[in-house]
């Protein structure tokens, strides 16, 4: 479990392709030290495991999976990251509760400037829509995010001059690739909703409820509510 808040960069020294799975080697450009083997470090807001390392570098396995639905694919020797190492029992929540668990790739379409802030929108998939709402949090590339505003396909943010510092965010520009987490909770509340409401649940499970998949006044009173 992370938080989204980035502790710095890292730059990507090695780059194994083993047909569609890769193993990465960092090298951390900010503190981070005393590496543990099996911990999860969030690269680029994807959860990996630390396989191997040394005084100054870790290695990292992306399954297959991990690389259809991320954008660990589109990393060179020498490409920059976001690192942050695994909430500890204790610490601070300062971003929001991120799993590491992307959900997709989104793609910057603009950027504008707002006094020393820039506004990124970025398109995605519309079938995460429903799970984005205008002032909750969002995942991009592991940085932990307020919504601004959003429709059904885009999202935009406010980016501050200390997150454009100390995150990759500098790099984006028009038609750049962005991992993007959704807001766990938020995945919860859809798939109960969906059980109540009759639609089609995570992984194409049928719940049963309304024959419209609208939820009435009637049909709450039918239900105790």
């Amino acid at each position: 479990m992370f938080t989204g808040l980035v502790l710095g960069q890292g730059e990507i020294r090695a780059v194994q392709g083993m047909g569609r799975e890769t193993r990465l080697t960092v090298r951390p450009l900010c503190p981070l030290a005393d590496f543990v083997p099996g911990e999860s470090i969030a690269v680029n807001g994807v959860c990996l495991t630390v396989e191997t390392f040394g005084p100054d570098w870790f290695s990292v396995y992306a399954s297959a999976e991990s690389m259809r639905l991320t954008n660990l694919g589109d990393l060179r020797t020498g490409s920059l990251v976001n690192l942050e190492r695994a909430l500890a029992v204790g610490d601070r929540l300062g971003g929001h509760i991120v799993s590491g668990h992307v959900d997709c790739v989104a793609q910057v379409v603009s950027v504008r400037p707002a006094g020393l802030s820039k506004v990124y929108r970025l398109a995605f998939p519309a079938q995460f829509g429903p799970q984005i709402i205008a002032k909750g949090s969002v995942a991009l590339d592991g940085i932990s995010l307020t919504v601004n505003d959003c429709g059904p396909d885009f999202l935009e943010v406010n980016i501050i001059p200390e997150t454009q510092k100390v995150t990759t965010i500098a790099a984006w520009t028009t038609g750049y690739r962005v991992n993007l987490e959704t807001d766990v909770i938020g995945k919860y509340v859809q798939r109960m909703l969906g059980a109540w409401q009759g639609t089609p649940a995570a992984h194409g499970t049928q719940g049963a409820g309304t024959a419209s998949g609208v939820i009435t006044e009637e049909f709450l009173r039918k239900h105790g509510f």
